[in-house]
């Protein structure tokens, strides 16, 4: 196993990797920007170094300074979190490069998973089920308004590189496709230095559910079931759940022998997901494949009893997984709830001084935090502060817990999410498992 790595990102992932870490005996070496000196991982790392200016382009996106931080401090391996650099390419070949493991899996495979285009062709050529569209780059909207006639509107309009939302629109019309085109195609350029476009037939009304798979560098690959994350604001997550209530166990197995089939297809190692949009009759398409750990991964450790940072670290070591995939079980129901820090009537970011922080403590209860009280909200970074997850032993009891937790958790000197958290949790439609992507917009007031 590695004696040190260096964690390569910020806030909660960071304080995560750091405790697996160091409840393994692993020596950990954090970063920070000059806005992240009194942060909570700078102080619970062994080591910690200032990576340069608030701005992640001058620091947690600046891979010359982080690895030479790497070099001084002499890390056996880098762990990327998620978001930053955690699937970007070059930083993986950098490592690799400088003779330093990059916890994931090769920057071959983050680089053709990376660009959704391709990923559709792999998987299509795997045989794992893909929403139709078109399988190449478009070269602008008279081409879009074609391709788009054929495969018949509504269709979903897509950047090809990043995520988030960015880039990403649903047309109704050729006027629509055209208005459209060039605005997305250039916030995709800013954001991802990648604006190439592509359309997909819209999935009415459909399931967000993805597949957690783990693979090693021996041959072995299971997946750790489902994790529902159909409850999204502007095509973010905001509540995700484990297991889905709405799979029935045929379709559950199927799905995860798609992911299993989609990961081995690639080579793919280490901790990943593959992303599927699930319609009214059952049916799944693939989505996406992300090439990290994901924010949400924590569901998946609750009803499966593993911890996924420990079983990324064994594989990046070069460990085969030492169990199959008739030994992962799952154990009642887990949900997780994103704290952002901006105003839940606009959605707009809270930039300010946390005055008051006090958490709800009790069974089935997790938090995975990025601030404390007196820590200052800046807006150089995602405005996401922590992580509120519960578990019980049946959905009921999960979705009690949360509705309790949400009513004692303060935060004072900024505004939150929570109101629409609650409003969430305690709506009809949620109680009774009706969880579609179209959620929010059709029973929320915002």
């Amino acid at each position: 196993m590695f004696k040190k790595i260096l964690i390569a990102n910020r806030g909660e992932i960071a304080s995560r990797v750091i405790r697996t870490c160091k409840s393994l005996g692993i020596a950990t070496v954090c970063i920070y920007s000059e806005a992240d000196k009194e942060a909570p991982h700078v102080k619970m790392a062994d080591e910690a170094y200032g990576v340069g200016g608030p701005k992640v382009a001058e620091s947690y996106l600046n891979i010359d300074k982080i690895l030479e931080i790497a070099r001084l401090s002499e890390v056996d391996a880098i762990h990327p979190g998620y978001g930053l650099l955690s699937e970007n390419a070059e930083f993986a070949r950098r490592c690799e490069e400088a003779g330093i493991v990059f916890i994931g899996p090769s920057a071959d495979v983050i680089s053709r998973m990376g660009s959704k285009i391709e990923a559709r062709n792999i998987m299509e050529k795997a045989g794992v089920p893909v929403v139709p569209g078109i399988f190449y780059p478009l070269a602008d909207a008279d081409e879009a308004a074609r391709a788009a006639s054929r495969i018949g509107y509504p269709v979903m309009l897509k950047a090809s590189a990043g995520g988030g939302g960015i880039g990403m629109q649903i047309v109704h019309s050729e006027a629509e496709i055209h208005k459209a085109f060039e605005g997305n195609q250039k916030r995709a350029t800013d954001f991802f230095g990648d604006g190439a476009m592509y359309i997909e037939k819209v999935v009415e009304n459909p399931r967000h559910i993805e597949i957690q798979i783990l693979a090693d560098s021996h041959g072995n690959t299971v997946y750790l079931w489902e994790r529902e994350c159909s409850i999204q604001r502007r095509h973010q997550k905001v509540v995700e759940e484990a297991p889905s209530t709405y799979l029935d166990e045929l379709t559950r197995s199927k799905m995860g022998e798609a992911a299993v089939r989609a990961a081995q297809s690639i080579g793919y190692r280490n901790a990943g997901t593959i992303e599927f949009l699930v319609d009214a009759n059952k049916n799944f398409y693939f989505l996406e494949m992300n090439t990290r750990l994901q924010v949400e991964h924590t569901i998946t450790e609750e009803i499966t009893g593993l911890d996924l940072v420990a079983e990324q670290l064994r594989i990046a070591a070069g460990h085969s997984l030492n169990f199959g995939q008739s030994d992962v079980k799952r154990d009642g129901h887990a949900i997780e709830v994103r704290i952002y820090a901006e105003d839940p009537k606009t959605f707009f970011p809270s930039p300010g001084t946390i005055t008051k922080f006090a958490i709800p403590e009790g069974l089935g209860i997790r938090h995975e935090l990025a601030v404390h009280e007196g820590s200052v909200i800046t807006p150089f970074y995602d405005p996401m502060i922590a992580k509120l997850v519960v578990r019980g032993k049946d959905r009921d009891e999960a979705m009690d817990r949360l509705q309790e937790a949400l009513a004692h958790y303060q935060v004072q000197g900024i505004k939150t999410n929570i109101p629409m958290l609650q409003e969430v949790i305690a709506h009809p439609a949620f109680r009774s498992g009706d969880t579609t992507t179209g959620f929010v917009s059709k029973y929320l007031r915002s």
